[in-house]
C-alpha cells in the first residue's frame, strides 16, 4: 500500500510539473491511469498532459513555443523517456526557428546573425509573457474546444 501511495504522489507531482511549465501550451490537463489498492482506494500509476506543439505564426513565436515545450517536457525531477523524446523534438523545432530567424536577418542585411536581434528577442519575450498571463486568466481549457496538434507528456 505504501508503494502505491508513493507512486501516486510521484505521478501527480510529475504531471503537475508539466502543467506548471507548460502554462499556456497545455491543451489537456493531467489525466491519470489508476490501480485500486488493497484499501479499495484508486492510486495514480501513470499520467499524461497534452501540450500544443504546433508552430507559431512567426519564427519568433515558434522559437518561444519550442523552448517552452522543452522546458515543460523536462520539468519533472525524473523525466520519462517520452518526456526526453518530446524535449528532443522541441530542440529541433527551436533550431529550425533560429535558422529561419537568421535567414530573415541575413535578408534584411544583418549579416546572417544566428541570434535574433534585440527587437526580435523583445517580441518573443512579450509573446511568452502574454501566453503565461493568458493561461493564468483562462484557467483550464474547455474539453469541448478543438484541440491543436500536440504531444502527450507522460509519467
Amino acid at each position: 500500500l505504501q508503494q502505491l501511495q508513493q507512486r501516486d504522489r510521484e505521478v501527480r507531482a510529475h504531471e503537475m510539473a508539466h502543467v506548471a511549465a507548460g502554462a499556456g501550451l497545455v491543451t489537456r490537463g493531467a489525466s491519470y491511469s489508476y490501480q485500486t489498492g488493497p484499501d479499495g482506494q484508486r492510486y495514480a500509476i501513470g499520467g499524461e498532459v497534452g501540450i500544443d506543439t504546433s508552430p507559431g505564426r512567426t519564427p519568433e513565436e515558434t522559437l518561444v513555443k519550442a523552448e517552452q515545450v522543452r522546458a515543460a517536457a523536462l520539468a519533472p525531477a525524473d523525466p520519462s523517456p517520452q518526456d526526453r523524446q518530446v524535449a528532443s523534438q522541441a530542440t529541433r523545432m527551436a533550431m529550425d526557428a533560429r535558422m529561419e530567424i537568421a535567414r530573415a536577418a541575413y535578408e534584411r542585411g544583418n549579416g546572417g546573425s544566428s541570434r535574433p536581434d534585440a527587437e526580435v528577442e523583445g517580441r518573443a519575450s512579450a509573446y511568452l509573457v502574454r501566453q503565461v498571463r493568458s493561461a493564468y486568466e483562462a484557467g483550464a481549457a474547455s474539453a469541448s474546444a478543438p484541440r491543436p496538434p500536440g504531444l502527450d507528456l507522460t509519467a
